[in-house]
């Protein structure tokens, strides 16, 4: 017999995802302790469970599943063969009607494009800056910069000047990083520019002393004086996102967490692996979080094992541990959000706190933002991973 955790581990599945289906009469254990209510699986199980993950992987509908598991061990297989040749006949279907749908948005695209977009950059921009304010904004947003040669256009850091106010932001689509710092000397317009990451590296490298740093737009040609030494080179000849769109989020669940004791609960707690589909991404740990009474953060999971643990950190009752494998309600629980492992741990060091901020928005579809509690203009936001259940 199998429990829930060497289940998962051998079988694709997750842990929440085993539990998920067992609720929905899908795959069910073979035998539950009616003492601690932990399931075990027969062996036997084990190539059903892995077909499952299968045909989750290709997307296939519950009802589908439950058919396909239902016929996979009868000597007739006419009708798992017709549920895979229907599905597959979906999946074309929609990416034909995706297609046409793209192909309709570029023509939109086309209308609308603005001429000027190709014109020389021009702008011309003048500001004072000091070097250890400008310093932090860099390091609390470089690390969220992108790096998909498809997408040249997030492979920087957006310097947006407006007014005595020079806010810096960066994203990859999968997490989105804000700074902000006064500035001198800019008197006109909005000015929006995009420096390139390598552009970006060199500036930070001159910001090592108390001085006041200037930053210059010539055209398209952006330079920083620092300490007497200069950084210099093109701008980036893209439109970045609207980022103002993107970050105005409804209200959600504010905790506070002490920093050294999340990320020690990060670390060494229990995690998912996600399988990724994007080219050029590699598997990635998912940590899965949870409030409780809005005072604590528990890191829950599938990687234990035998059972599936829960550690957590906060203010209030500080850190806590359950069992992830009972049905059984837990009072002031929130729900459950998933997230890069790796993307949280560089959200916290770039935080650059003891005690840092975690929102988690109303439901588990939102992002989860990181912020200082005595700086709402520096903040990072990470995308949630979509979980089973």
């Amino acid at each position: 017999m199998r429990s829930i955790g060497e289940m998962a581990r051998d079988s694709g599945l997750g842990v929440s995802a085993l539990r998920f289906y067992d609720r929905a009469g899908v795959l069910g254990p073979a035998w539950v302790d009616p003492a601690s209510g932990y399931r075990w699986y027969a062996p036997d199980q084990l190539d059903e469970a892995r077909l499952l993950a299968r045909l989750r992987r290709a997307g296939m509908p519950l009802a589908d599943i439950r058919l396909v598991l239902a016929g996979w061990s009868g000597e007739d297989t006419d009708l798992v063969r017709g549920l895979l040749q229907a599905h597959l006949r979906r999946l074309e279907q929609g990416l034909t009607e995706a297609r046409s749908e793209f192909s309709t948005i570029r023509e939109l695209l086309d209308h609308r494009e603005n001429p000027m977009t190709a014109s020389p950059l021009t702008g011309t921009v003048h500001l004072s800056l000091p070097a250890p304010a400008l310093a932090a904004a860099l390091d609390a947003v470089r690390f969220a910069a992108g790096r998909d040669p498809e997408l040249p256009m997030l492979g920087g850091v957006l310097f947006d000047i407006e007014g005595e106010a020079l806010r810096v932001v960066a994203t990859d689509r999968y997490r989105l990083a804000v700074a902000r710092t006064d500035a001198d000397g800019h008197g006109g317009s909005r000015e929006q520019v995009v420096v390139p990451a390598p552009l970006v590296d060199a500036m930070r490298a001159l910001l090592s002393g108390d001085e006041s740093a200037r930053f210059a737009v010539e055209g398209d040609r952006v330079t920083l004086e620092a300490d007497g030494r200069q950084a210099s080179g093109q701008r980036l000849a893209h439109d970045f996102p609207d980022y103002r769109r993107l970050v105005q989020l409804p209200p959600g669940r504010r905790v506070v967490v002490e920093v050294p004791a999340l990320r020690e609960a990060l670390e060494n707690g229990p995690v998912r692996v996600a399988e990724e589909r994007e080219p050029g991404r590699s598997a990635r740990d998912i940590s899965v979080l949870t409030t409780v009474d809005d005072r604590t953060v528990l890191v829950c999971g599938d990687g234990a094992p035998d059972e599936d643990t829960g550690t957590g950190t906060g203010t209030g009752t500080g850190t806590g541990t359950g069992n992830e494998d009972r049905d059984t309600g837990t009072g002031g629980l929130g729900y459950h959000v998933g997230v890069d492992r790796g993307f949280l741990l560089e959200a916290l060091a770039a935080g650059d706190r003891d005690r840092l901020v975690l929102e988690f928005g109303p439901a588990p579809t939102a992002p989860l933002a990181i912020r200082r509690a005595e700086d709402e203009g520096a903040f990072s936001l990470l995308m949630p991973v979509r979980l089973d259940d």
